[in-house]
């Protein structure tokens, strides 16, 4: 499984992607898109929606089972990967790349600094295991 080193993870599978200027990307990670398996859905928030650190930001499904996906941080939704409509198994396919979800202008950066590291969050998973 893959975890990039660059990126901040939730112990839900979530990630963000830090873009340096008040806006992050959100997905699922490499592990999360293998434990649900092939991705035929996925519910996406509507721009200019605003979410608070934990809150259910969209939804993914799979041949297996629907699967909630939170904010990992606060903030306005200013983009989603519409391509996702019609090719939800780009999630599958490129977790941390085009299977980027949502992105979201941060309300508080400093929200980051709670997330796990890559380091922590290979922790997470081999307690899973």
């Amino acid at each position: 499984m893959s975890t990039p080193e660059n990126l901040k993870y939730l112990s839900s599978h979530e990630w963000v992607d830090d873009l340096g200027d008040g806006h992050v990307r959100i997905g699922i990670t490499d592990h999360a898109q293998d434990a649900l398996g092939d991705l035929v859905y996925v519910e996406l928030p509507a721009v200019y929606y605003k979410f608070e650190k934990g809150d259910q930001a969209a939804v993914v499904e799979s041949v297996k089972a629907a699967s909630d996906i939170y904010a990992p941080v606060s903030g306005v939704v200013v983009a989603v990967n519409e391509a996702l409509a019609d090719e939800p198994e780009k999630i599958n396919d490129d977790p941390y790349g085009e299977g980027w979800m949502i992105k979201l202008k941060l309300d508080n950066p400093d929200e980051l600094d709670e997330l796990l590291d890559a380091e922590a969050y290979q922790g997470v998973l081999s307690e899973e295991d």
